[in-house]
């Protein structure tokens, strides 16, 4: 009888243990504490929607639409996508639940985005992103806020070589003229585009701008700037932008290059990118889009954001996470293995992290938990008083004392007396004696 096939992941897809899993939670949990700094609350959004939710955000004849989603039919017949980004869902979220009571509202998120796209470093077709969303604000203070969230963030996971670009898009005045004069200068020179270029010509012309085919270069640096179309409302908006990135302590550079191609995209465009992946990436971009929500059947809502690659994030991570509990609870001999359990979950009650193995002797044990990287071991030896026990700050005479020491004896002195330095014992060198309360 012949073995079944080993079992694969699907092409694109990942698993994440060890290492690779606590810098995922390094960053989630970074992400939502700066967040909660600065006012931001969680929200939650179906991982699936209807196709149209995204087929109208995106437009149509994105890559993103036509070639990367994950769509099919239910048993219905209706046509649903699995989310390749948040903002749509957010949005449609904002008008099918009345969420406009609640405006202006500070929305945080994370999870899976599903893209069918050429795997590659730091990019998959299941990947994660975090996103930070401000609604019903037209300020330029939510735009600064926004980046100053990720500004901190960043430093916070001590992300370094990382710059921030900024552009304006302007208002819809200035916008509409922009492009007019953006579809002028290349028609003009139609034939020396390249052929994707060509294309975006008719469907999305700002994108042009964005081409990294090397005929379209020249053509590129010559195009027109949006500051010869500025409205004077949309350059006070954008200087209202930079001052505030300034008094904010954010550096930024101008990129006036830097575009959104949709409509609904207004005033500010922002990436912040790093060349520590081997090319410049952007790590976490974003922009104002005020038009949005209306082009989806809502009200007029302003609205600015910003979404960042959790994989690519914790490429970037300065400092490794470390991985493993605080401490690991080891029984010296059957005896003292009744009391396992107990000590666990005195030091678990107390907001402590504990490991323990299921079985083998101590020194077994101990190897276990020199695997996960336990920082303590807490070891256990029956007496006929009580419970002696030593506790063990891990290998070589000069590790510094662990500031979580205080915690752990503290803890247990809430259902033993502890009696300290006990005299030594052949073959064990106790810290304490623990007796039973009463």
């Amino acid at each position: 009888m012949s073995k079944p096939a080993k079992a694969q992941p699907v092409r694109g897809m990942q698993d994440f243990i060890g290492e690779q899993a606590a810098r995922f939670e390094h960053v989630a949990d970074r992400f939502r504490d700066v967040g909660r700094r600065f006012g931001f609350r969680g929200v939650q959004v179906p991982v699936v929607e209807f196709t149209q939710v995204f087929a109208r955000t995106l437009g149509e004849t994105t890559d993103v639409v036509s070639k990367e989603m994950y769509t099919f039919e239910d048993r219905n017949g209706e046509s649903l996508t699995l989310r390749p980004e948040f903002t749509a869902g957010i949005c449609r979220a904002y008008i099918s639940e009345g969420w406009q009571q609640f405006a202006p509202l500070k929305l945080m998120t994370h999870g899976p985005l599903f893209r069918y796209e050429r795997p590659q470093k730091g990019r998959y077709r299941q990947f994660h992103q975090i996103d930070a969303e401000v609604i019903g604000s037209a300020e330029p203070a939510a735009d600064v806020e926004l980046i100053a969230f990720a500004d901190l963030l960043l430093k916070e996971l001590g992300v370094a070589g990382v710059t921030l670009q900024l552009n304006t898009l302007g208002d819809a005045e200035t916008r509409g003229r922009w492009r007019d004069g953006l579809v002028r200068h290349f028609s003009a020179h139609r034939d020396a585009l390249s052929e994707e270029s060509r294309k975006r010509l008719e469907t999305n012309p700002l994108r042009i701008l964005d081409s990294k085919e090397a005929q379209d270069r020249p053509l590129v640096e010559a195009a027109p700037s949006i500051d010869a179309y500025m409205s004077s409302e949309a350059g006070a908006f954008f200087e209202a932008v930079q001052k505030g990135c300034a008094a904010s302590g954010v550096a930024f550079e101008r990129n006036a290059r830097l575009v959104r191609g949709f409509d609904y995209y207004r005033h500010t465009a922002f990436e912040f990118v790093s060349d520590a992946l081997g090319s410049q990436a952007t790590v976490i971009g974003g922009g104002r889009y005020d038009g949005l929500i209306e082009s989806m059947g809502g009200p007029h809502t302003p609205a600015v954001g910003w979404a960042g690659g959790i994989e690519r994030l914790m490429m970037l991570c300065g400092e490794p996470v470390a991985v493993g509990a605080v401490v690991a609870v080891i029984p010296e001999d059957p005896a003292a293995e009744t009391h396992v359990a107990q000590i666990a979950s005195i030091l678990r009650n107390a907001g402590i992290s504990v490991d323990q193995a299921y079985r083998g002797n101590s020194k077994k044990r101990f190897e276990v938990a020199a695997r996960t990287n336990v920082r303590m071991r807490l070891v256990l030896r029956s007496a006929p008083d009580g419970l002696l026990v030593r506790l063990n700050q891990g290998a070589g005479p000069d590790r510094a004392p662990d500031p979580g020491v205080d915690v752990i004896w503290s803890a247990l002195t809430t259902e033993y007396e502890l009696h300290r330095y006990v005299e030594k014992e052949s073959g064990f060198s106790p810290d304490a004696l623990l007796k039973a309360r009463g």
